[in-house]
């Protein structure tokens, strides 16, 4: 019996993600997009659903974030060793690139659910004997290099992973693609079954489309047309060669360049947004497909802290399994011990500030989280945009504020808000704390999440397509404040589950106004004056958990999927 022999004997799905966070010890993710495809995987696993996870092994990481003394990131590469972690396989299939044979291997990585189950994940990786010194290095850094590197990165993860999926003796019933990175999987399934050239009949294509579109599914992440990979075709003729004919190619992936949205969508029988919203914006942006939505989850276990876990196991004890159990959250779990169960999460939150910065913060006061990717549109300064306003706030109820995310180091705006923010934190030392975790990673937000009191989420509409951090802080009990976009438009009733900041639509002006207005009148009173509305603050906790947490998580998500994806 191999290593294998427990995962090929039946016929699975193949999730395919550029990145996926299988734990904090291993930088195989960026972000959110690797932290859900992590989350899918882990409740593939609890609910028993028969997948196998396709990435790269990127042995480089993403990177480490140092912040120099003037607030500036610095990158360090984030060097992990599989062995450590995950198994060598035997199979190795090679793939053509700039016209020489690119040999693939992969490492098995097991994930184990919190309920017993079990799913394989794949880490491709190309630093192989066989290959020249450029090449072993395709596997190497997440989402770095120029644009022939990540084509390179992106032939290895689509057409080398149906490859090695077949060498390995998997039997798939779907393909399901995490974005558009690995749409060239569906260029390998096209050659795959290709017409005998005698069955064909002129002006007919000579692949067998709609075998393939029945097998693919396709979820895309990404609400503004900018945002989606493309190649041109010279590039993708130099170093793709020829997979497909290129007059098949431009029909499928568009004219001037190869779109690699507008492949996934045309080979793909089902596709989804990743919100209501997003869904809505995705139909318009790509007219003449069907755009499903099904709304993001995150994983209930891995992102419920310690002291909400031991309180959700008491009082609703197969919460984990099925987590709209926990929409019984304000009749079963008395609101004395949520708010013990907070205080304990907020300390552990304040303990690993002073271990990691020095500073002191307090446990009775309001403390606001922000934390995600450092990239304009999150608007992370948005926040401190009128200081003299913010520190008035302040003098009349205290607020401290954690920060902590990264900058793609090609991102020379995302870099920069973070150097302004540590400039702003700067004046406004002494009236408000405001502090900057470096590096930030799984331990790092699912200390967030869980010690904040209040989540904090400022994007620029409709960019959001999703965001889950503020579901994970729902599991905590932790309300969110955030622009209404992406899943906070279906998870937000005002004053019950979080609040909003503004509307649907509005400028960083107004939503600055809007954001200071509903803190300063509303969140802060209600977080301070309980004599005037007793146990009003966790009344808002328990409508996170109850009608946030119960629906926003990934065994909702993935229960969708099966039903309406992978099974028809």
């Amino acid at each position: 019996m191999t290593m294998l022999d427990e995962f090929t004997h039946e016929p699975r799905v193949a999730y395919f993600s550029m990145e996926i966070a299988l734990r904090n010890e291993i930088p195989t993710y960026s972000g959110g997009l690797g932290v859900l495809a992590g989350d899918t995987v882990r409740s593939a696993a609890d609910l028993v659903l028969p997948l196998v996870a396709v990435s790269l092994v990127s042995r480089a990481g993403y990177f480490r974030q140092e912040i120099d003394a003037q607030g500036r990131q610095v990158e360090h590469p984030a060097m992990w060793e599989p062995q450590g972690w995950a198994q060598p396989l035997d199979a190795k299939i090679a793939v053509s690139i700039e016209g020489r044979a690119v040999w693939v291997g992969a490492w098995l990585y097991v994930l184990d659910g919190y309920l017993g189950g079990r799913q394989p994940v794949l880490l491709l990786d190309t630093d192989l004997d066989e290959n020249r010194p450029e090449d072993r290095e395709i596997t190497h850094t997440l989402y770095g290099g120029d644009e022939t590197y990540r084509l390179k990165q992106e032939i290895v993860l689509g057409i080398g992973g149906v490859r090695l999926l077949q060498a390995l003796g998997f039997r798939i019933r779907q393909y399901h693609m995490n974005e558009g990175h690995s749409a060239l999987l569906g260029l390998e399934l096209l050659r795959r079954y290709a017409y005998p050239p005698g069955e064909l009949r002129p002006g007919e294509t000579p692949y067998d489309l709609p075998r393939v579109r029945e097998q693919c599914n396709f979820t895309t992440h990404t609400p503004v047309e900018a945002g989606h990979d493309r190649f041109p075709y010279a590039l993708v003729q130099r170093v793709l060669g020829n997979v497909v004919d290129l007059a098949t190619l431009k029909h499928l992936a568009g004219e001037d360049s190869l779109n690699m949205t507008r492949l996934a969508l045309n080979l793909s029988e089902y596709v989804n947004g990743v919100a209501k919203r997003h869904a809505e914006i995705s139909n318009t942006m790509f007219p003449g497909y069907q755009v499903h939505a099904v709304t993001n989850g995150v994983h209930p276990y891995i992102w419920t802290s310690e002291p909400f876990r031991k309180l959700y196991d008491h009082y609703l004890p197969s919460w984990c399994h099925e987590p709209e159990q926990l929409m019984r959250t304000d009749c079963c779990i008395p609101a004395t011990d949520i708010e013990e169960a907070h205080a304990k999460a907020k300390q552990a939150l304040i303990e690993r500030v002073l271990a990691r910065t020095g500073i002191s913060l307090n446990p009775d006061v309001a403390t606001l989280g922000f934390a995600r990717r450092m990239t304009a549109y999150k608007r992370p300064d948005l926040l401190f945009a009128d200081l003299e306003r913010l520190k008035a706030i302040a003098r009349q109820r205290a607020i401290q504020i954690v920060l902590a995310g990264k900058a793609h180091p090609r991102d020379e705006g995302g870099k920069r808000l973070i150097e302004q923010l540590h400039g702003q934190a700067r004046a406004l030392e002494g009236i408000v704390p405001v502090v900057y975790l470096p590096d930030y990673d799984m331990e790092t937000a699912q200390a967030l999440v869980a010690g904040a009191d209040i989540w904090l989420n400022t994007p620029l509409r409709p960019q959001e397509a999703s965001g889950t951090s503020g579901m994970k802080a729902a599991f905590n009990g932790v309300p969110s404040l955030s622009i209404l976009d992406g899943w906070w438009i279906e998870g937000c009733i005002e004053g019950v589950t979080g609040w909003a900041i503004g509307n649907a639509t509005g400028t960083d002006d107004g939503d600055a106004r809007a954001l200071y207005d509903k803190l300063e009148q509303v969140v802060l009173p209600l977080f301070y004056d309980n004599q005037h509305v007793p146990d009003g603050w966790i009344r808002v906790m328990q409508g996170a958990i109850s009608k946030n947490a119960s629906y926003f998580n990934s065994h909702r998500m993935m229960r969708r999927y099966a039903a309406e994806a992978y099974i028809r």
